[in-house]
């Protein structure tokens, strides 16, 4: 059973940095835990962040079948997708403050339950606009859990342990959306659609039970008023950005609902940074931005969730449709590289201990790069052997780095405010997937929609339309297309991997960029677990 929490008083130091601001009116408690309970508090919050990014991708493999059943349109198949990972990111903060108030085991506890429950009723769905409704709820859901998972770690592990902890942590919020994809693909291969919620429910249950009986209860006691406005508006704020970012693709740049996003976005945030530099209590104290290794490693986890998600969309056409893999197979195939990711994550905290922060950020940006310039260039017709080394390069690179960049959140807010850390670190994550999408997909579909124009043209006006939408009505069109069928997929193949080559470059130019800033940004004094005492780092108390 979790040990009772202990009470630290806060510090009265007038010189005290923002962490411990006497003015605040902070009690921080402090948990002690044995290793074993620690053990089961890194099961249990790995478990429950594993049940979110398993939904987060489940659904992608299954939209033929939704479309079938429920008679879903593609617009309606887009906001199943996407209406979860608008509402995570939107609620991401104010949820991961409430954590903070009204105790993390509490608000994982309450996430959990909700999240298996929406997950239920989800898969006994007969409308698609129903189900729209349910995934935006259980993205609602999915952010009462994920702050609350990260900052429990933070709190109940001691720091020599909690590099380490946070480093299985990032691997499984890496790997977890390919365990997603592999679980789903089999599910809609051998079983009817509803049982792709299965996955998530099971997962979550177990994640549910160990918190019941070995996580301990941490919250923040403070006087003041819960930031109401400010959650408000942080809601507005990244809503309406990642809504912007999810619709510009697909219905275009200039649409309404895209303009119309990023407007109220806009709008939203920059009130948000007025409302949180004069309030008493924020949300969020804007100024810890000034920590130039919270904002190096803010930028580089954007970067780095923008790459990898956006190759996981582009990785599982390249596999399906060029190199001719099942759903089932493209996700095994992907397996090595989130070993590899996975395997990196744990051991990152070492490596900067013994190389720095700043050399080991650097360097596996640079890594990541590599990776990068390495599928920029592939054959034109590729074999998963060509992909294989720079799929691996990507895991170790992307591994490495976002261990040590989400310790540089985490440590660089006080104790009392992990759990808004927590959601800053997973807001960024979403923002940046969000955008990896975006750009990465948009990109590669410019491409390639260059390289079949001339074959398009020849073409029935039909299916010349089908050709142009994507690679996958490429393969639809053949098959209706007769002997112009070989010449069809020749062309679709080849303007795939002529998309593809570009889109990569601009990843790899941007995760270069990356780098420098992070060289720039990070001081050479920085080492794991005394990010936010490094005295230049610190954010001045609110006088």
């Amino acid at each position: 059973m979790p040990h009772s929490p202990s009470r630290k008083p806060p510090m009265s130091n007038p010189t005290t940095p923002h962490h411990a601001d006497p003015a605040s009116h902070h009690e921080v408690e402090v948990v002690e835990t044995s290793a074993s309970q620690r053990r089961w508090i890194l099961i249990a919050t790995c478990l429950g962040l594993l049940a979110i990014m398993v939904s987060v991708s489940g659904l992608n493999v299954a939209q033929q079948a939704l479309a079938a059943d429920l008679g879903a349109s593609q617009g309606q198949l887009l906001w199943i997708i996407n209406g979860f990972t608008v509402a995570l990111a939107a609620t991401l903060l104010p949820l991961g403050a409430l954590g903070d108030r009204i105790g993390r085991r509490t608000v994982l506890v309450v996430g959990l339950v909700s999240f298996a429950a929406i997950n239920l009723a989800s898969a006994f769905a007969g409308d698609p606009w129903v189900l729209v409704g349910l995934r935006v709820a259980m993205g609602v859901a999915a952010a009462l859990v994920m702050p609350a998972t990260l900052s429990t770690i933070t709190a109940a592990f001691p720091a020599d342990e909690r590099g380490r902890a946070i480093g299985i942590w990032t691997g499984v919020a890496g790997g977890g959306g390919v365990i997603g994809l592999l679980s789903s693909a089999l599910v809609v291969d051998n079983v009817t659609w509803p049982w792709v919620f299965a996955a998530p429910i099971g997962i979550a249950i177990a994640a549910l039970v160990i918190t019941l009986t070995q996580v301990p209860d941490t919250r923040e006691a403070q006087e003041g008023r819960f930031d109401l406005i400010g959650s408000f508006l942080s809601v507005l704020a990244i809503g309406g950005i990642v809504l912007g970012i999810h619709e510009g693709p697909e219905q275009g740049w200039v649409a309404p609902i895209t303009v119309a996003g990023f407007m109220v976005g806009i709008a939203a945030l920059v009130g948000f940074v007025a409302w949180e530099r004069r309030e008493a209590n924020p949300l969020l104290d804007v100024r810890v931005f000034s920590n130039r290794t919270l904002s190096a490693g803010a930028f580089s986890l954007t970067v780095m969730f923008a790459v990898i998600v956006g190759m996981f969309l582009v990785m599982i056409q390249l596999l399906q449709a060029v190199l001719g893999f099942s759903a089932v197979r493209s996700a095994v195939a992907l397996i090595p590289m989130i070993a590899t990711l996975m395997a990196a994550a744990p051991i990152a905290p070492n490596i900067s201990a013994r190389f720095g922060y700043r050399r080991t950020m650097v360097a596996s940006l640079l890594v990541v790069t590599g990776a990068l310039v390495w599928l920029a260039v592939l054959p034109a017709s590729p074999a998963y052997l060509d992909v294989l080394p720079g799929m691996l390069l990507l895991g170790l690179g992307l591994g490495v780095a976002m261990t040590p960049s989400t310790t540089a959140i985490t440590e660089s807010l006080p104790a009392h405010q992990q759990g808004v850390a927590s959601a800053l670190n997973d807001t960024v994550r979403e923002v940046g997937g969000a955008i990896g999408v975006a750009l990465i997909g948009s990109v590669l579909a410019a491409g390639y929609r260059s390289g079949v124009a001339a074959t398009a043209d020849t073409l029935d006006p039909e299916l010349g339309h089908m050709v142009e939408e994507g690679i996958g009505g490429a393969y639809t069109a053949a098959a209706q297309a007769g002997d112009a069928a070989p010449q069809i997929i020749t062309a679709a193949q080849q303007g795939f991997i002529d998309g593809w080559g570009t889109a990569m470059w601009i990843a790899a130019g941007l995760t270069a960029v990356t780098a420098v800033v992070a060289h720039r940004l990070i001081p050479a004094t920085a080492t794991n677990n005394v990010i936010a005492t490094t005295d230049e780092l610190l954010v001045p108390a609110r006088t």
